[in-house]
């Protein structure tokens, strides 16, 4: 499978441009599937649903299923966070996974920056990201797109990954 990443610190509009490529390259014809990163607690479950008993119980893994999709949660139980290669290997091949966060990992990446932000370039350090999609302008020795043309970094990704 072919990966590419968007990384960014919080509030720079990785998710946003997450949700507009995953439209745009599906919507080429190509099978994208994304893989987010959570830094805090998360849960898709809710307390008081079956799943969410199972779980409470002790449950390792627990698969929720529906005709219109399932998913499977497990449990880590003390043990360490998986690993981006552990997870991409639980995947259904697709043309493509975009990954939101995971930007210490080796992946070719296109960083979303917002200069309102105040955060510093990812970029400026870290050679793995090939672009930057930006709100303003930005003095980079990579391309620089706007934060909202989805079809040039789309094409950009595509054209990277060699889609």
């Amino acid at each position: 499978m072919r990966l590419f990443g968007i990384v960014g610190y919080k509030n720079a509009g990785k998710t946003g441009l997450m949700e507009r490529l995953v439209a745009e390259i599906s919507g080429r014809g190509f099978t994208v599937s994304t893989l987010k990163h959570a830094h805090h607690r998360f849960d898709v479950d809710h307390p008081g649903k079956d799943s969410y008993r199972h779980r409470a119980a002790g449950a390792h893994q627990v698969l929720l299923s529906s005709r219109n999709r399932w998913a499977l949660m497990t449990e880590l139980q003390g043990q360490d966070e998986a690993t981006l290669d552990q997870l991409l290997a639980r995947l259904t091949p697709v043309d493509l996974v975009l990954i939101e966060g995971y930007k210490r990992d080796a992946h070719p990446k296109v960083e979303a920056f917002r200069a309102e932000t105040g955060n510093p370039l990812i970029a400026r350090d870290d050679p793995t990201v090939r672009a930057v999609a930006s709100d303003s302008p930005v003095d980079i020795d990579r391309p620089v797109f706007d934060l909202n043309d989805t079809t040039a970094i789309a094409d950009f990704i595509l054209t990277e990954v060699g889609l």
